[in-house]
């Protein structure tokens, strides 16, 4: 007896032909349940990706220069600030899920809260590292004009910075929920926008390069203001979202020992991308190589976002 139920399968008969011990409908349900999560998710990774990839062709109009230096502070601000930002914003995948898991609703309102404090923090100083991006790429051997370029960029660049960080928290808190559409649509207006947004601040207010960089902003900006406001107002929420708590100042410690490893982990997957845009201002011609690789890479990075929609789901 000990050993037939052993060897009974863990799922039991339930219609249809079996593929190990699971039936093809048992199968095509857990198909749709993934496809449901990780459709909106991909389509969130897509839109974000290409809000920067959209700024940078419109700055590819402007010139050679304009291009290259956009690219170059567009990789300087992934390798020391956006991965570090996903990276910390991924520990909350495993705080919220748990709360979740375990039916502790309102603790999924405290773990946000607490990261948006943490993220907020460290955008301080990689906010003065982005200030001075065109000093730094000069002492890494880039060539001047376009180090010069590409600080004017990453500074106007900064509120992304804290934007960003606000924005994986809010997409980290839905996302644990299953909450994905609200992210899928308020992505897709921010997109919308932002081809409109671009177009004004690059080529009517004088901006130029510099206007795609506050493009970014003002998008991601409203992107955090679009996912605040259904928080606060949407019924879904309104028993993980239980208003602000002096509760989110404690543990942070906690948090950082999960959120550091986390971010190690993720900067050194996507360094590995963007150092070579890096690197590519050291080649003869460093205008047209930075500018060709750059686009190369952006390219692959949209195609990398289908996966990781995928991985997403099953968190």
């Amino acid at each position: 007896m000990e050993e037939e139920g052993l060897l009974r399968p863990l799922v039991g008969q339930v219609s249809g032909k079996r593929v190990g011990s699971y039936s093809k409908d048992e199968i095509c349900c857990e198909f749709k349940k993934q496809l449901y999560l990780a459709g909106p998710l991909m389509t969130v990774n897509l839109l974000i990706c290409g809000l920067s990839m959209i700024s940078v062709m419109f700055v590819g109009h402007l010139g050679e220069l304009a291009l290259s230096g956009a690219s170059m502070a567009t990789s300087f601000a992934s390798v020391t600030g956006t991965s570090l930002m996903a990276g910390m914003g991924s520990a909350l995948d495993t705080f919220c899920g748990q709360s979740f898991g375990a039916k502790q609703y309102h603790m999924l309102g405290i773990h946000k809260q607490r990261a948006m404090i943490v993220l907020l923090s460290a955008s301080i100083p990689l906010a003065f590292i982005w200030a001075n991006a065109g000093t730094l790429l000069v002492f890494l051997g880039q060539d001047p004009e376009i180090s010069a370029e590409a600080g004017h960029y990453a500074r106007f660049m900064i509120p992304t910075l804290f934007a960003n960080a606000l924005l994986q928290c809010h997409v980290r808190f839905l996302q644990s929920q299953n909450n994905v559409v609200p992210m899928m649509l308020s992505t897709g207006i921010t997109t919308l926008l932002h081809i409109l947004i671009c177009w004004i601040m690059v080529f009517k207010s004088g901006l130029g390069s510099r206007g795609a960089a506050l493009a970014n902003a003002i998008s991601l900006w409203i992107n955090v203001l679009l996912l605040a406001i259904y928080v606060r107002v949407s019924p879904t929420c309104k028993n993980t979202w239980t208003g602000f708590s002096k509760e989110a100042f404690h543990n942070i410690p906690t948090f950082l020992k999960l959120a550091v490893p986390s971010a190690v982990m993720v900067c050194l997957e996507i360094w590995s991308f963007e150092m070579m845009v890096l690197l590519s201002g050291l080649l003869p011609n460093p205008q047209l190589e930075t500018s060709v690789l750059s686009i190369s890479l952006n390219t692959c990075s949209m195609i990398y976002m289908i996966p990781l929609g995928l991985s997403g789901a099953t968190r």
